[in-house]
């Protein structure tokens, strides 16, 4: 607790204690939030928006204060964002120098030659520098369409979708499904859950919170 090893029956404050057990953070403090958000395609990865386009502020619980996104995805992507009013740990989650990989599901146009997964692993080189890809599967092919799972720690703006297109297959659908330990899920469109406290630990763990 605190940085300090303590014995079972001592006493916190759950708003300003920082407690880990077996190397997990608990989140005692009720005041943090920690959402899970399947984004629609069309919505705005942005609180607000000077133009009147749907935005992320329509999916925040009354009476929550104001919240972070982690994970941006343009407006034509879908799939999971995270919401948190814990501004540390949305931006260490941000941060390229703590490497919290995503995983997104694409469509593309097939089929899907093994060298292209040998080439994403390898490193394509874009306009803004070389980017390679941890993981990458055809998780399904038919006639001229091929659905591939790309999994990499890269945040740059429309990053797979230039990956992508850059090796010959650009995305007509693209759906996040994974940051660090927290998945999609059955999660619905529109729709927000809580993160289960073990998501939670693990989350605030692979960031060194």
């Amino acid at each position: 607790m605190d940085g300090t090893v303590v014995d079972l029956g001592a006493r916190a404050d759950p708003r300003t204690s920082v407690i880990h057990v077996d190397g997990r953070r608990l989140v005692t403090d009720d005041r943090t939030v920690l959402l899970a958000l399947n984004k629609p395609r069309g919505v705005l990865s942005a609180m607000s928006d000077d133009r009147g386009r749907p935005t992320l502020e329509q999916y925040v619980p009354d009476g929550v204060a104001r919240l972070f996104h982690v994970g941006r995805l343009d407006s034509d992507s879908e799939g999971l964002l995270l919401l948190t009013n814990d501004g540390d740990l949305a931006h260490r989650l941000m941060h390229p120098s703590y490497e919290v990989a995503k995983t997104y599901l694409a469509e593309v146009p097939g089929p899907v030659h093994p060298s292209v997964g040998r080439q994403l692993r390898a490193g394509v080189e874009l306009e803004d520098g070389q980017v390679t890809v941890d993981r990458f599967r055809v998780v399904q092919a038919e006639g001229g369409r091929a659905l591939v799972e790309v999994v990499l720690h890269e945040g740059r703006k429309h990053i797979v979708r230039r990956l992508l297109a850059e090796v010959g297959h650009p995305v007509s659908r693209l759906i996040r499904t994974r940051i660090g330990p927290v998945r999609l899920g059955e999660l619905r469109p529109g729709t927000t859950r809580r993160l289960t406290t073990e998501e939670t630990g693990e989350l605030y763990r692979a960031v060194d919170l």
